[in-house]
């Protein structure tokens, strides 16, 4: 478990401090790439993830999760800042904690997906993927063809 403070917040990667609720309301309500996902599944993926919280006053305000062997890769997901606190840099200080502690346990490969938030990862040294044609996937997500539908709109996320 990490814990760090800055102007009032405190980050923290101790899966107890995770307010469940709040962040499957994020995901399944307010995000484009987890809608309408179940309760059950959002927990389940924080259980076999490393979450990291933002909270201010002991209520959480910003969460990421990176599912990581810990050894040689990381996918950073589900990056979600409450509407309230954005502005204040709390997603590029949630995304440097990540990086700073994946790259310090070793992780040398971290990836993530956006589709319109590229410049505040790249500030935490992201770039495009070099090779994208390497890259295969299965996809059965129930929502694939409204997160395909945004590739028309911009960067895929």
């Amino acid at each position: 478990m990490n814990e760090r403070a800055r102007d009032g917040y405190l980050l923290s990667t101790d899966p107890a401090r995770v307010d469940r609720s709040t962040v499957h309301r994020w995901l399944a309500e307010d995000s484009y790439w987890a809608a309408g996902r179940e309760f059950e599944v959002v927990s389940r993926s924080i259980d076999g993830s490393v979450p990291y919280s933002i909270l201010h006053d002991g209520a959480q305000v910003a969460f990421a999760r990176a599912v990581t062997d810990r050894a040689t890769f990381a996918w950073i997901c589900d990056v979600y800042v409450d509407p309230a606190h954005r502005g204040r840099g709390l997603g590029v200080w949630l995304v440097d904690a990540m990086v700073e502690d994946l790259t310090a346990a070793g992780v040398l490969r971290l990836l993530l997906a956006t589709r319109d938030a590229h410049e505040v990862y790249r500030r935490s040294g992201f770039e495009p993927v070099a090779g994208p044609q390497r890259f295969m996937e299965i996809d059965r997500r129930p929502t694939r063809a409204a997160i395909l539908a945004h590739l028309a709109d911009g960067p895929a996320r």
